[in-house]
C-alpha cells in the first residue's frame, strides 16, 4: 500500500458514550458490522493534535500543525483470515479549509472547517471549536502514566482500531488503513465537556448533551501513516 499522509497524532482526549446499537444501525457501512466491547456499543468524542503533517511526503504551508475534533463509532470487517477493526466518523472538525477539502475529496469523510484552538500545558489539555454564536470545548487534566492498556480492556478497544470506513451508498464502502504503534495512556483526573451535541452533530445526538461519558481516555499518541484506500 502507498502512503497518502504522514503525521503525528498527539494528546488524544477520548470521551466514550455508551449508546443503543440500533441508534447507529443506519450509519454502518456496507460489508461491516458494529464492533462491541463486552456487549457495549460506543460513540467517542475525540480531540487531538495533528503535527508535522505531510501529504504524499510534502508539507503544505500553514497546514502542518492543527487541531481536530471528531465524533466516531466502531465497526469491524470480517475477511478470510482477518478481522479488520475500524472506525466510522459522524463528523470531523478542523480549522483549515484545505485539510477539509482534501479529506472530503479523497476519502469522502464528513469534514467541516471551524475556528479552533488548544491549550496543552501542566497536565491540562483543552480543545475548543467555535463558529458564530457557538463555542464547544473538551478538556482533561492528567496524572501518572498508565502505559499501554492491557488486552481486552476498554482502553485497548478505544485506541486500537486501525482501519477507517466510509459509507458512500447502500452498497458501496471506502476503506483505508491507519498505522501506528501501540499508544500509552495517562490517568485522567478530571474532565470537562462543554458541547451542545444537537447543535454540532444533529438533533439525533442531542441526548448526549450533559450525559456522563462511560469513560474518558487520554493517549499520548505517536507518529502515524495513512494509506491510500480502496472501495468495494
Amino acid at each position: 500500500m502507498r502512503k497518502f499522509l504522514t503525521a503525528e497524532w498527539r494528546d488524544l482526549v477520548m470521551a466514550n458514550y455508551e449508546v443503543d446499537p440500533e441508534f447507529l444501525a443506519d450509519r454502518v457501512p456496507h460489508g461491516t458490522e458494529l464492533d462491541f466491547h463486552e456487549g457495549r456499543c460506543f460513540v467517542s468524542l475525540v480531540g487531538f493534535m495533528f503535527l508535522n503533517t505531510r501529504v504524499l511526503g510534502l508539507p503544505i504551508p500553514f497546514h502542518m500543525n492543527f487541531e481536530e475534533v471528531n465524533l466516531r463509532f466502531y465497526v469491524k470487517r470480517k475477511i478470510p483470515n482477518e478481522i479488520r477493526r475500524g472506525v466510522c466518523f459522524i463528523k470531523e472538525i478542523v480549522p483549515r479549509r484545505a485539510i477539509s477539502y482534501i479529506a472530503r475529496t479523497f476519502y469522502g469523510e464528513p469534514y467541516e472547517q471551524w475556528r479552533m484552538k488548544n491549550v496543552r500545558a501542566g497536565g491540562m489539555v483543552r480543545y475548543e471549536w467555535s463558529r458564530p454564536g457557538e463555542t464547544s470545548a473538551l478538556s482533561v487534566t492528567t496524572d501518572e502514566q498508565l502505559g499501554v492498556p492491557g488486552p481486552g480492556s476498554l482502553g485497548e478497544f478505544i485506541i486500537e482500531h486501525y482501519w477507517g470506513y466510509t459509507k458512500r451508498g447502500p452498497a458501496r464502502t471506502d476503506e483505508y488503513k491507519v498505522e501506528h504503534p501501540k499508544w500509552s495512556l495517562r490517568d485522567v483526573k478530571s474532565q470537562q465537556i462543554e458541547v451542545d451535541f444537537g447543535s454540532v452533530y444533529g438533533n439525533e445526538f442531542r441526548f448526549l448533551t450533559g450525559a456522563k461519558p462511560f469513560s474518558v481516555v487520554f493517549a499520548e499518541g505517536s507518529a502515524i501513516n495513512v494509506y491510500f484506500g480502496s472501495r468495494w
